[in-house]
């Protein structure tokens, strides 16, 4: 099938536009997107971009969002609702950390937008500080079982939050490693096998400052 194009030629082929359930088309423009930004960031992404990248016109991304900033707003949205279900917000229990590798390797383009793009967006900064706020109340309120009420409470709960996320950035960029996959040393160093045991010193030393 075939439209006239500006000139009144009838020979520019039209893609057809497969019709899906209203629902269905806002996830498929919300994916494009995700992966759009993820690419180019907010600033450098056009709507355009994201109708190439979703296989859609502009005008059909306008049916189901305002702006570009209302889309962007909705792709952060959706990954905080992705990760608060895959991860729980309450709890730090032994999978934990597990959860939240998990819920990145699910979505890397979602979790690296809100964690590391999102951040530098000072229109979008509100969305990322509410979360940090949960973030370290929820890891105070865990390490208050270890760690006495004061200043180094205070220091640990804001580190190891932040700390824990760029973590899994970098375990992200570095192609997601499994630990069980490749072949184990013969025989660790003194160094790495002190390292193993960081996370559980770092607990320790802090729940007894006069050991620093």
């Amino acid at each position: 099938m075939s439209n006239p194009d500006s000139t009144g030629n009838e020979d520019v082929a039209v893609r057809p536009v497969r019709r899906l359930r209203r629902a269905e088309r806002r996830e498929q423009i919300l994916d494009a997107a995700t992966r759009a930004f993820a690419r180019a960031g907010y600033a450098a992404t056009g709507l355009d971009d994201i109708a190439t990248e979703a296989e859609l016109t502009r005008a059909m991304l306008y049916r189901h969002f305002d702006s570009k900033a209302d889309l962007y707003r909705a792709v952060l949205d959706r990954a905080c609702v992705r990760l608060a279900e895959a991860t729980g917000a309450d709890d730090f229990g032994d999978d934990a950390i597990p959860a939240l590798l998990r819920a990145a390797a699910a979505d890397p383009d979602g979790f690296r937008l809100l964690f590391r793009y999102a951040a530098r967006e000072p229109d979008f900064r509100d969305l990322i500080d509410s979360l940090t706020a949960a973030s370290r109340e929820v890891g105070r309120r865990n390490l208050a079982r270890a760690i006495p009420e004061g200043p180094w409470l205070d220091w640990a709960a804001n580190l190891i939050p932040g700390f824990t996320l760029e973590a899994v950035i970098a375990w992200l960029d570095a192609g997601q490693p499994d630990p069980r996959s490749g072949r184990r040393p013969h025989r660790p160093s003194r160094t790495r096998r002190h390292g193993r045991r960081a996370p559980q010193r770092l607990t320790d030393e802090t729940s007894h400052p006069s050991a620093l």
